[in-house]
């Protein structure tokens, strides 16, 4: 029998699919203190290691003396590159072509590198062991200046590559230089500037900043040397590229291989790549036999582990006496550290960067960037980006910004002049992207009108025209485009890996289900909205089914969870893999009800034959049909897998405004309203977005006003703890005012575009946007982060803006 009919909308409502504002179903352990990371994760006769770093930023290691430390009760083994070269262990391949130390072999490359492992019975045994390691240093000279380091008389910072000229991509112009990337069409950019009727240009530096997740990175390695099996509880992003690298190294058969990603407190990027910690806890674990464990603290976080940004960056812009822009050329210092150890596609080792030409229609375009090695750690990470997607953007908005300052027209004015207008989607730009689809004029005038931007304007005029005002008023206005989705195999791999994603489901007999995917969570909720796109492609509650990834033994092959891919890429193969289980549905169901498939319509969670409503098989009744007696010719069973490779990347945008107030006694900037409009195509779970978007934007405020890791003429790093590097609690965090259109992307199965990394990726320019604006009326066109109070002061001193 089948049950009393209920409302389509009322069994809509139970489902809680897409589209509705579902409480995330992982919250109720963490909030509980439930959540499993990899600090505990507790194993038999484990061992704990811990790392001896140098303290100098550039120098040879005379000597090592282990005796000390090997004399102390529960000490195993203290381990160097030189116990590792046996294994051919010492030096390890970067996700970005180039190779890097696993420990230091012969000399240090930059503060706080590692030298040695010590591995004991506990943590504190560890860290004492560490403090009884005696190394001898010969100091070298230290170059920090990417420019500084391109001189013909810079010290030579990369010896294992003394007489390589060429590189993982190209040709090496320099003992210190490690690519050059070009996009566009350098002779149609030189044409434009050369016929343009006005030219800007601006410098500017995108500080080395940190992602500082709330958890660390760690991991614990545990051979089994009966087996010859390896399992490794890891902080990772990616854990299936994390067990190929594991294989590729070690000699272990992949298949003899699991990674697992437990919970992880944070990304942001930083749990991308492989780190020295790893590899060492899992020879020294390979080595004694016994399970290794390794957490790193805060400092060596900070320190060691992939830094992101540190690009000096020169653009140029090229157009007409309106303001229409012609030309766009831009040159880049990318500063990588002492390993090129960027998690970029192979393909672009600068990343996505070549989205420098944002939202607007620009003809002819130019971009360079050049690579460079310097003392410093490596990483170049994409801290809550898509692969230097977030340089990219501020690059462009500062410079529209500056070209509307030359021309003396609004903000607003020329964004909306130079738009890629409606009807010209899908847009081909002058880097080759396809941009999938957007309507920026419709979300400009949106944002505008909210805030009532006329009005904030006659404020500032206002001001301006008060010479006791203690204030100076700024808005900012940034319309970006971001690239995500990465990415078509055809143009994006890592280590020859295509970044496809994947999903497994099986529907229970019961009509519960079960989803596995190669992504994994580290706060997005995925297990919230992965289980909406199945209920809703499906027909089954969302609160039924359940979500697992971050495990290389049940999860298929995926890329891993960064630059806002999960719902673009992983989301797609969600719903494919659904409407392959839907298709054998319905063939069940039009058994069932002995009719002609076509004869079927699909409503909310079931099948009904066309006409007549009271003749219907639910989800449920067609699951217990497949397991109990399937139709002649259909195997039982209702499940599916699929991967998913996307024909394109997708383009979210936003329109981004915030307003501050600058105290011209103290250089204290308050912001006083921030409105982000976001467009990320079909919306999944609204309450999820504005949470992903809030912290997003946290996290810009964090960068633009605070955020930096500056280094001393030695190269040690001066803001490497919490007391010096700026994470904003909710004391200084503003109000947050959210808003949405919805442009849907043609080629994806849901419309969806992703949205986790937007709200960073706007909200920094349009913080310095902010800011400059207040110091416009003075001359100024562009002012460096981190705007911090001392930062300002000094400005509105040297301006003499200052009270």
């Amino acid at each position: 029998m089948n049950a009393p009919v209920q409302t389509a909308e009322a069994r809509e409502l139970a489902l809680a699919g897409m589209g509705a504002s579902r409480l995330r179903k992982e919250d109720a352990r963490f909030i509980q203190g439930k959540g499993n990371y990899v600090d505990d994760i507790k194993m038999p006769g484990m061992l704990h290691m811990d790392i001896v770093r140098s303290p100098i930023a550039h120098g040879r290691i005379v000597k090592i003396n282990k005796e000390a430390a090997l004399a102390m009760p529960g000490v195993h083994a203290v381990l160097t590159a030189d116990d590792l070269k046996p294994l051919k262990l010492h030096w390890m391949p970067t996700l970005a072509g180039d190779v890097a130390a696993v420990l230091a072999d012969g000399k240090v490359h930059f503060q706080m590198q590692e030298v040695a492992i010590v591995i004991a019975d506990d943590r504190y045994i560890a860290a004492d062991a560490v403090e009884a390691v005696e190394i001898e240093y010969e100091e070298l000279p230290v170059v920090l200046d990417p420019y500084a380091a391109l001189q013909p008389d810079a010290p030579v910072i990369r010896e294992d590559l003394a007489g390589k000229t060429e590189g993982a991509h190209g040709k090496r112009e320099h003992h210190n230089h490690i690519f050059t990337w070009d996009a566009g069409d350098k002779s149609a950019a030189d044409a434009a500037f050369d016929k343009a009727e006005v030219t800007v240009s601006q410098h500017m530096y995108y500080p080395r900043v940190h992602p500082c997740p709330l958890e660390t990175c760690g991991c614990v390695a545990s051979f089994d040397p009966i087996k010859g099996d390896l399992t490794t509880f890891i902080t990772s992003q990616a854990p299936h590229v994390v067990r190929t690298v594991v294989s590729m190294l070690s000699g272990i058969p992949e298949s003899k291989v699991r990674i697992v990603s437990p919970d992880i407190g944070g990304g942001f990027g930083n749990k991308v790549g492989i780190y020295p910690g790893y590899v060492c806890a899992i020879v020294a674990s390979i080595v004694l036999g016994r399970p290794v464990k390794w957490v790193e603290d805060r400092i060596e976080n900070i320190s060691s582990t992939a830094f992101a940004r540190d690009y000096h960056m020169d653009g140029e812009l090229a157009a007409t006496a309106d303001g229409k822009i012609t030309g766009l050329r831009v040159n880049v210092v990318a500063d990588h550290g002492a390993f090129d150890a960027c998690a970029d596609p192979t393909k672009f080792p600068a990343g996505m960067f070549h989205i420098v030409s944002g939202s607007y229609d620009i003809p002819a375009a130019h971009a360079s960037v050049k690579g460079v090695y310097t003392n410093k750690a490596p990483g170049g990470v994409a801290y809550r980006c898509s692969f230097r997607v977030t340089e990219a953007v501020y690059l462009i908005e500062r410079m529209v910004d500056v070209l509307a300052q030359k021309l003396g027209m609004d903000k607003a004015e020329i964004r909306a002049k130079n738009f890629v207008k409606k009807e010209q989607f899908p847009y081909t730009s002058a880097f080759g992207f396809e941009y999938d689809s957007g309507d920026y004029q419709t979300a400009l005038d949106k944002v505008l009108e909210a805030v009532d931007y006329k009005g904030l304007r006659a404020e500032q005029a206002l001001k301006r025209s008060d010479p006791n005002s203690p204030t100076l008023m700024g808005i900012g206005l940034v319309t970006f485009t971001e690239v995500v989705g990465a990415g078509p195999s055809k143009m994006c791999d890592i280590l020859g890996v295509g970044m496809f994603d994947s999903c497994e489901i099986r529907i229970h007999p019961t009509g519960s289900a079960i989803a596995r995917m190669g992504t994994i969570t580290q706060g997005q909720g995925h297990q919230t909205t992965y289980a909406q796109i199945i209920a809703t492609e499906l027909g089954i509650p969302s609160e039924v089914i359940q979500v697992e990834e971050g495990d290389t033994s049940t999860a298929p092959y995926g890329l891993g969870t960064y630059g806002s891919r999960s719902t673009p890429v992983a989301g797609a193969a969600i719903a494919l893999a659904a409407r392959k289980i839907h298709a054998k549905a319905r063939k069940i169901a039009a058994h069932m009800l002995e009719v002609n498939e076509n004869d079927l319509d699909w409503e909310v969670d079931r099948f009904k034959v066309k006409g007549d409503d009271s003749k219907f098989k639910t989800m449920a009744d067609v699951a217990w049909q497949a397991y109990h007696q399937p139709p002649d010719g259909l195997e039982p069973g209702l499940e599916a897998v699929h991967y998913y490779d996307p024909p394109n990347f997708t383009f979210p945008f936003g329109i981004y405004l915030c307003v501050v107030d600058i105290d011209r006694a103290t250089g204290e900037t308050k912001i006083r309203r921030f409105y982000a409009l976001d467009d990320c195509g079909t919306r999944i779970n609204p309450m999820i977005i504005d949470g992903q978007i809030h912290g997003g934007l946290t996290e810009g405020f964090a960068v633009a006003m605070g955020q930096q890791m500056p280094f001393d003429a030695q190269g040690n790093l001066l803001g490497n703890t919490l007391m010096d590097y700026f994470l904003p609690t909710f004391v200084e965090t503003p109000h947050w005012e959210t808003d949405h259109t919805v442009t849907p992307s043609p080629h994806h199965p849901l419309g969806a575009k992703g949205v986790a990394e937007s709200p960073h990726v706007g909200s920094i320019p349009t913080f310095t946007s902010a800011v400059v604006d207040a110091f416009s009326h003075l001359g100024v066109t562009h002012l460096d982060m981190p705007h911090n109070a001392f930062r300002t002061w000094k400005a509105l001193r040297e301006h003499g803006a200052a009270l």
